[in-house]
């Protein structure tokens, strides 16, 4: 079975483009805000990473990785923001809050695709 990547995201055609470049060696869960993502984690489900966006409705990116840090169940699983911001401080505060990495937009999505996979190394999933 493949490892299963949880990508929170509002903005349709990021979430097409991640979709379609790791539908191949992982299972693609897709989800447009940071509140539909905890109710699909609620449900028992446990993703393997998660990529999700700063900027959100309802739930944005700092708010969503204060409540998967907060989580016993999902405290540990591995978390990349993706965000349209190159600002030092956003970086700051995600990475403070628990973010494993930041990587901005426009990005590579085999920058992206290495850098989930050092990061399901590093914490052997």
């Amino acid at each position: 079975m493949n490892k299963v990547l949880l990508i929170v995201d509002d903005e349709p055609s990021i979430c097409l483009i991640l979709e379609h470049y790791f539908g191949l060696d992982y299972k693609v869960v897709v989800k447009a805000n940071g509140l539909q993502a905890m109710e699909w984690l609620e449900q028992g489900n446990t993703p393997d990473a998660i990529v999700a966006d700063y900027d959100m409705p309802v739930m944005d990116g700092p708010d969503f990785i204060k409540q998967i840090r907060a989580s016993s169940r999902h405290r540990d699983v591995g978390l990349i923001i993706l965000s349209g911001k190159d600002s030092t401080s956003n970086k700051i505060t995600c990475l403070k809050l628990g973010a494993d990495d930041y990587l901005v937009k426009p990005f590579n999505p085999e920058e992206l695709s290495l850098r989930i996979q050092n990061l399901l190394h590093r914490i052997r999933v």
